[in-house]
């Protein structure tokens, strides 16, 4: 089930072959409501945000509780969106990957931000 599915529903049924007949229900308004964020947090491998010049660099979000998180990806300074989804992947790091990265989940009804982590190029 997605926020998406809300609306109005009814249903339909044949009641008699003979008089081929069709009854249709009262419609009744469904509205889907999402979990709200929590606990939104961001890992950095390697561990402790330093990774050598022209390494690999990998950034996790994940969130504790929150109905289907879509996660953006961004660095304090930029106001460039470097990504989406649940992990940022980095490859050949340089000096201008340096800084303060910190990611946004949503659901669509609610938004909710991770703590910033620092990233020190070697």
């Amino acid at each position: 089930l997605q926020l998406h599915h809300s609306g109005r529903y009814s249903c339909r049924g044949w009641v008699d072959a003979e008089l081929s007949s069709w009854i249709q229900s009262a419609p009744v308004t469904v509205r889907v409501h999402g979990v709200p964020l929590l606990g939104v947090s961001l890992s950095v491998q390697p561990p402790g945000g330093q990774v050598a010049l022209g390494d690999c660099l990998v950034l996790s979000c994940t969130v504790a509780t929150g109905t289907g998180p879509l996660s953006s990806w961004h660095r304090e300074g930029s106001g460039a969106l470097l990504g989406t989804g649940p992990h940022l992947e980095l490859h050949h790091v340089g000096d201008k990957d340096s800084g303060h990265y910190h990611c946004r989940a949503s659901d669509g009804d609610s938004m909710a931000e991770s703590p910033t982590s620092n990233v020190t190029v070697l």
